[in-house]
C-alpha cells in the first residue's frame, strides 16, 4: 500500500481515498505507542532528515519520534545553527542534504510553496510540515483522525473552526481534507481575520462565535498568528477573548456532545480559557497522540514497508 505519490506536500492534491488509506494505516500504527518496546522494524535502513525553518515543538517532536518508531534514522537540522546563517539558499541546503542519500526531507518553512519547490528537484520524498499560510497537510490528518475515532465517522459531521483563518494553514487544510470526507465547515473570527473568497473552499462563514456553536459538532480553536500578521488586526487581546474566545459560558450554547481542539501552541486566556482547554470536552492532548500515528503512516505510506502491521 503506497500513496498515489512520490511526496506529501498537501490535503488538496490527495483523493478522497488517499485521504482514507492514511487514516487507516494510522489508526493500525497508534498500537504501537501503546507497547512496552515502541518500536517495529518497518523502516530500518531508512534515513528521513527533519529540515525546520520555523519554530515547533509538537510537529518536530512527532515527526522524529514516528522515525524511530520505525526504526528509521532521524536527523534534525538546527537551522539556527546552520549554513543558512552563511547565506546559503533552501535549494543548496537541500541538494547538499540529499547528496547524503536521505529518503526523506521533513520541510517546515515560512514561505508557501517551499516544500513542493525541492520536491520538484529532489529525488527522495518531501513531506511538508507546513508552509507559510498555505497548508499543514499532515495536522488536518490527525485532526481527521481524532474526530474520526469520536464519532465513528466523519460524514455529516459540523466542524466549526475559530480564529486566525486568514493566516492559518491548519484552516485551509482542515477546510479542504474535511469536505473530501463529507463534513461540514464553518468558520468564524474577525471580519479582518477572515480571508476574501474563503468560501470557494467550501466551507460557510458566520460572523458571530454564538451562532456557530449550537450548530457544530466539534470546535476547533485557532491561536492569532502575530508572526504572519503585518499589523494589529483587532483592539487588544482582552476584547478578541471577550468575542472569540471560547469559555465555559460560551461552551453552554453547545451540544452535549460537543468536542473541543486546537493544533496548538495554545494562549491560554485569549482563543480558550483554561477550564475548556482542560475540560472532558478537550481532545488536544488526543490530537497530539494521534499526530505520531499518523506520521508513522506517512512515512510507511512513501517509504515502503512489509505490512502496515509489522511487529
Amino acid at each position: 500500500m503506497r500513496l498515489k505519490r512520490k511526496d506529501f506536500l498537501s490535503i488538496a492534491e490527495l483523493d478522497k481515498s488517499e485521504i482514507e488509506l492514511a487514516l487507516k494505516s494510522a489508526e493500525s500504527f497508534k498500537e504501537v505507542s501503546t507497547r512496552e518496546i515502541k518500536k517495529v522494524p518497518t523502516l530500518r535502513g531508512k534515513t528521513i532528515i527533519n529540515l525546520f525553518y520555523e519554530s515547533s515543538t509538537r510537529t518536530r517532536t512527532s515527526f522524529e519520534i514516528a522515525a524511530k518508531r520505525m526504526s528509521a534514522d532521524a536527523i534534525n537540522i538546527s537551522v539556527a545553527s546552520s549554513s543558512t546563517n552563511k547565506g546559503e539558499t533552501l535549494s543548496d541546503t537541500a541538494r547538499n542534504l540529499e547528496a547524503m542519500s536521505p529518503d526523506c526531507i521533513v520541510v517546515r518553512h515560512g514561505s508557501s510553496g517551499a516544500p513542493a519547490m525541492l520536491a520538484n528537484y529532489l529525488t527522495c520524498s518531501v513531506i511538508n510540515a507546513g508552509d507559510g499560510a498555505h497548508e499543514h497537510p499532515s495536522q488536518a490528518l490527525l485532526d481527521m483522525l481524532t474526530i474520526k475515532e469520536k464519532f465513528g465517522t466523519l460524514e455529516g459531521i459540523r466542524l466549526l473552526i475559530v480564529g486566525d483563518i486568514a493566516h492559518s494553514r491548519v484552516a485551509r487544510s482542515n477546510i479542504i481534507g474535511f469536505k473530501k470526507l463529507g463534513a461540514d465547515v464553518l468558520v468564524c473570527g474577525p471580519p479582518t481575520m477572515i480571508p476574501p473568497g474563503i468560501e470557494d473552499l467550501g466551507c460557510t462563514v458566520v460572523n458571530h462565535i454564538e451562532e456557530g456553536l449550537g450548530l457544530a459538532d466539534a470546535i476547533m480553536m485557532l491561536r492569532i498568528q502575530t508572526e504572519r500578521q503585518n499589523h494589529t488586526l483587532f483592539p487588544s487581546l482582552r476584547e478578541y477573548a471577550k468575542l472569540y474566545g471560547l469559555d465555559k459560558k460560551k461552551l453552554e450554547r453547545a451540544k452535549d456532545s460537543v468536542v473541543i481542539l486546537h493544533p496548538g501552541p495554545i494562549n491560554r486566556g485569549v482563543e480558550i480559557s483554561p477550564e475548556v482547554a482542560d475540560g472532558p470536552w478537550s481532545l488536544i492532548l488526543e490530537q497530539v497522540k494521534n499526530g505520531v500515528a499518523v506520521r508513522m503512516a506517512l512515512f510507511y505510506l512513501l517509504l515502503g514497508g512489509p505490512s502496515v502491521d509489522a511487529s
